[in-house]
């Protein structure tokens, strides 16, 4: 899935555009210590961390792109991180359980 497709699939907002994601799997989580174990390559998180440490999270996982949730704002120590690092950031006014059901098609993320 490109990451306007999964843009599209959320009702999302862009706020750090990923043109070259490639998002085939899916993981939702709110505890970082989780998602560094549990998710990979080729993902998308799903959750309602918006704060630095989740985009140094996905660069430590390989994780594409973040689907922040519940309309919460993204700061500007985030969005820089993310423009730095390469990883797609949009938010939604989505619950994380609705996101996850709108990408219920990609696979989850198991390392």
């Amino acid at each position: 899935m490109t990451f306007q497709e999964l843009t599209a699939k959320v009702n999302g907002t862009v706020v750090v555009d990923n043109p070259n994601a490639n998002v085939n799997f899916a993981y939702a989580s709110d505890l970082l210590s989780d998602v560094m174990g549990h998710c990979g390559d080729e993902s998308v998180l799903i959750t309602i961390q918006n704060h630095l440490n989740a985009i140094a999270v996905c660069t430590l996982a390989g994780i594409e792109a973040v689907v922040i949730c519940n309309g919460r704002p993204v700061p500007d120590d985030m969005k820089t991180a993310a423009e730095r690092e390469g990883v797609g950031l949009l938010t939604t006014p989505l619950s994380q359980f609705a996101a996850s059901v709108a990408l219920a098609e990609l696979k989850p993320s198991t390392r």
